[in-house]
């Protein structure tokens, strides 16, 4: 074991879990392994390579482990992998579980400071990148990397170009002879990945998980959305290597049975293609991404009428459309089991539009890499309004339980009083990596997840997500929640999408300022969002005192608005003239 990964929950709480059913209790692989010899030509993934199927990738994964293993790499090694949205990611995935180590996926995109940062502190064995990938060279960046990183022995690199000097082609490690290969069959409830938050602190945290946590807890979730448990079919909008894409390899595969319809890079024209020609049953994306789609369909309705874009409102039931729409064309979309949206706030605006465009139900999800998990279901097609906060749905205990607790004594707090949400159940992570400070900051005495998040439960168990302890806006000393703001925001006419952020300011400390993408070419001025904001009763003070108009809001790598970037952007704007080539250089690195 190359980094310490302790359980912070009782190991009899675990193993209940395995007990009574609600946890497989079966590693990732072996879960992976059943489902290959129940259907042996079933599709595993679809990417830009075409069609892969089961048993064509248990024979690569077989390798792969092999040439993994012949590097010197086994149980509890922890491996880094940096690539995008295709089938060499899902085989990394399999073979470091067949193997018993640890992997540490993280997203293309993500700069060297920060991955120098996770492997440093994971003290990863190996990594695995791409040789390029839209203008990256993670394998090449991350070799050079090497010398500052004393536990990192091998940087294997993968993908078309020229593999770089001192790496190793991950071509020849998937052509090893694994006739003789045996699983490692590592226990459970011991470490299998290594999630990587993008929150609040200086550095990402990184939260280790269990094969039972992933498979069990996040494929209950998963569960829960199958309404005939037929294997699903997930178009991921989200990289794999994100939290939210921890629900492909480990559940949609290895729990489920299912396929993985793939894209190495998201664009709104590449997600409509893929439901056109692949169908899937499941859509997991952000709501900012939806937007663009819905954009998208837009045009396709302005350019060939209603029956191109599927967003006719004439019709009757958008959600009774069948499949007959589904041709193959330019035409309409085919219709999914669920729309699952998660990463930021779903406003009752987007996931009505949703709705009537792709004619299913639009899932509100709450979650986090931090261990928590809450939805709204496929009973109602758009989440419930709500003045006071977002709706996300009852907690599932096969999930996670979520209590609502005080910010300082951790005591639970009775239903319809505001606190912070923490959560237990059985996908808990086992601990922080290499962070003990963090264990203590956000994980009670008793193991229970304090989420950062505030929020009630209703008298019939109903989340409410009203906003965060520490994503605050302090004007003048006194504190403005952007997300209260965003939600009144894009109630809007003219407004398509939003993001609040603070600015620094010399005399408040901080302005809010208001990224907006409109709807039209119309103008859109601060003067109409503010009062806008008053007739929806906002008062004054959370009003915001600046407007940055832009076509498209910017994404991270993980697929979440780009908060960060656009701080940085509106503190260029306003920066005196000298010091804004600096800054700009560095909104440009970001």
């Amino acid at each position: 074991m190359t980094v310490a990964l302790h359980d912070l929950l009782p190991a009899d709480l675990r193993r209940s879990w395995a007990i009574d059913g609600t946890c497989p209790d079966l590693d990732l692989y072996s879960l992976f392994r059943a489902r290959q010899i129940a259907d042996l030509h079933r599709t595993a993934v679809l990417d830009a390579k075409g069609k892969l199927c089961y048993t064509a990738l248990d024979r690569k994964v077989r390798c792969l482990a092999t040439g993994l293993r012949d590097l010197g790499i086994g149980p509890g090694d922890v491996v880094g992998v940096q690539l995008p949205n295709n089938r060499n990611a899902v085989i990394a995935d399999l073979a470091l579980a067949a193997l018993g180590a640890v992997a540490l996926p993280f997203p293309v995109g993500r700069g060297i400071l920060e991955a120098e940062c996770l492997l440093r502190r994971a003290e990863a064995v190996a990594v695995i990148a791409s040789v390029e990938h839209r203008g990256n060279h993670h394998a090449a960046d991350l070799l050079a990397l090497a010398s500052a990183l004393p536990a990192l022995r091998h940087v294997i690199a993968a993908g078309p170009g020229s593999v770089p000097e001192g790496t190793v082609p991950l071509s020849r490690l998937l052509r090893s002879d694994a006739s003789a290969f045996v699983p490692a069959r590592p226990d459970p409830d011991a470490a299998a990945r290594i999630l990587v938050s993008s929150g609040s602190e200086a550095e990402p945290k990184m939260v280790a998980y269990s094969h039972n946590a992933l498979a069990g807890g996040r494929g209950n979730f998963l569960a829960s959305l199958m309404p005939d448990r037929t294997p699903p079919r997930c178009l991921f909008l989200v990289p794999l290597a994100s939290a939210f894409g921890s629900n492909g390899t480990a559940v949609t595969l290895a729990r489920h049975g299912g396929t993985l319809v793939l894209l190495d890079h998201f664009t709104p024209e590449a997600a409509l293609a893929a439901m056109r020609e692949h169908e899937p049953t499941h859509i997991l994306g952000v709501p900012t991404m939806v937007r663009m789609m819905l954009d998208r369909l837009e045009g396709e309705f302005d350019a060939s009428g209603p029956d191109a874009s599927g967003l006719d409102d004439s019709r009757p039931d958008a959600s009774g459309l069948d499949d007959s729409r589904s041709d193959g064309s330019g035409g309409g979309l085919p219709v999914p089991t669920a729309l699952v949206l998660g990463g930021s706030a779903l406003d009752e605006a987007t996931a009505e539009q949703a709705t009537r465009a792709f004619g299913c139900p639009v899932v509100n999800l709450y979650g986090s890499a931090d261990g928590v998990n809450c939805h709204t279901g496929l009973d109602s097609d758009t989440p419930a309004a709500d003045g006071h906060g977002v709706v996300a749905g009852r907690p599932d205990p096969r999930v996670a339980d979520i209590r609502i607790a005080h910010p300082a004594t951790h005591e639970q707090l009775p239903d319809g009083a505001i606190g912070e949400i923490i959560a237990l159940g059985p996908m808990t992570p086992l601990c922080y990596v290499a962070s003990p400070d963090l264990d203590a900051r956000y994980r009670t005495p008793e193991g229970w997840v304090r989420t950062g998040d505030l929020g009630y439960l209703d008298g019939d168990g109903t989340l409410h997500i009203v906003g965060r302890l520490k994503d605050v806006v302090i004007r003048g000393g006194a504190n403005i929640s952007p997300a209260e703001v965003e939600r009144e925001l894009v109630t809007h006419p003219l407004v398509r999408d939003v993001v609040c952020v603070g600015v620094p300011d010399e005399v408040m400390g901080e302005r809010l300022a208001a990224c907006v993408v409109p709807r039209t070419a119309d103008a859109l001025t601060l003067e109409s969002l503010c009062a806008h904001l008053a007739e929806r009763g906002l008062e004054q003070r959370k009003h915001p005192e600046r407007l940055l108009v832009i076509a498209e809001l910017p994404l991270t790598p993980a697929g979440k608005p780009d908060r960060a970037g656009l701080r940085l952007r509106l503190t260029v704007d306003s920066a005196p003239p000298e010091s804004r080539q600096t800054a700009s250089a560095l909104a440009e690195a970001s």
